[in-house]
């Protein structure tokens, strides 16, 4: 059994081609992450990800945004992957050459049914790094 099948986001819809799935996609890379060392060097660890997955994704559909802070400190560098109506994921113990993992985790999750990214072809950086898996706002119960 999957161990995602019991969470689908159920709200999905994949119908059109690849290159208007991934449009849909957003990595969202927090900027001021540091390295291990805790450098407060400039560019930081975070904006060099940042870079690293916008080149990575140059030939896609992906947006590619920053934001300052995460709040995931003490997994050093830190990203989120968001699709609308679909789960949100947050991960942790990047590093600043993980862009192309980044990408790989968009597509799979622009061409994912279920609104979930698969764990299966998931890059390891992913896998490990995962720190959360938040729930589209119409699956909250009350």
């Amino acid at each position: 059994m999957d161990q995602n099948s019991s969470f689908s986001a159920g709200t999905a819809d994949n119908s059109s081609a690849d290159g208007d799935a991934l449009a849909g996609v957003t990595v969202i890379v927090c900027a001021s992450c540091r390295d291990e060392t805790g450098s407060d060097a400039h560019p930081r660890a975070g904006e060099l990800l940042a870079e690293d997955t916008r080149q990575a994704a140059a030939d896609d559909d992906i947006r590619i945004r920053t934001v300052e802070c995460l709040g995931n400190c003490k997994r050093r560098l830190s990203a989120a992957i968001l699709r609308d109506g679909c789960w949100s994921y947050v991960f942790g113990d990047l590093t600043a050459t993980s862009g192309a993992d980044l990408v790989t985790g968009a597509k799979l999750f622009a061409t994912s049914t279920d609104g979930l990214i698969p764990w299966r072809g998931r890059p390891d950086s992913l896998k490990r790094g995962l720190v959360a898996r938040i729930p589209p706002l119409n699956l909250l119960k009350d």
